[in-house]
């Protein structure tokens, strides 16, 4: 079955949608691949659509990661909120597992928080990366107001947990996706076991550390 041909988008609805259209087929792809993997030519097949007529709607594929970088975060945040805005308290391990739990639940996002600093926001121009590091800053922000009602942190506080909150998820994510090559040789060799990681649970623990080194830090402070 042959696909058929991509037409250009004379409109500016017909444009958001085939931008929509790209956007959802790097998503699949991402998903079922891995983001590191996916080229442009992959994308722009996977649409019907030769690789110089994507050109067209976005500039690079680090672009169109990059644009589901920042949507990431808008459903992430939305979620995470929504999760804290139904309690009225919450210890440091509580809040901790429901940030590390939200994040482990999207596994393509996890992906693309790794990407995003080591390439996706270093082949993009200058706007790109700006409009995407406001999107992010919102939603910080967002997230920060609810952690700071449930746990009375300081706004440096907060800042500090999501990032290391969203770069270690990124992280861990590497390491429990190895490929199925080295998931075998981590598997049968017993010496190798502590190379599996399971992302929820060590994502929890950590954080739940940090929050609890704070509270330790404020009682000795008022102390």
């Amino acid at each position: 079955m042959t696909t058929p041909a991509f037409q250009r988008a004379r409109s500016a609805q017909a444009k958001q949608a085939r931008e929509a259209a790209i956007l959802d087929a790097a998503r699949a792809l991402a998903r079922e691949r891995g983001v590191r993997d996916i080229t442009l030519t992959d994308i722009a097949g996977a649409v019907g659509m030769h690789k110089s007529a994507l050109l067209r709607y976005f500039e690079t594929r680090e672009q169109i990661f990059l644009r589901l970088t920042a949507e990431g975060w808008r459903q992430w945040s939305a979620e995470l909120r929504g999760e804290l805005a139904r309690r009225t308290r919450a210890t440091a391990p509580e809040a901790a597992e429901v940030v590390a739990a939200t994040l482990a639940a999207r596994p393509v996002f996890c992906d693309l928080l790794a990407q995003a600093p080591m390439n996706l926001e270093r082949n993009v121009s200058i706007g790109a990366v700006r409009d995407f590091k406001l999107v992010t800053l919102e939603e910080i922000e967002l997230i920060g107001d609810e952690l700071r009602r449930l746990l009375g942190l300081t706004e440096l506080q907060t800042v500090d947990l999501i990032a290391t909150a969203t770069s270690l998820a990124g992280a861990l994510w590497q390491m429990a996706t190895p490929g199925p090559r080295l998931r075998e040789l981590y598997e049968t060799d017993p010496r190798l076991g502590h190379a599996i990681v399971e992302v929820e649970p060590r994502l929890c623990r950590v954080l739940s550390a940090f929050l609890s080194g704070l509270d330790a830090t404020r009682s000795t402070t008022e102390g």
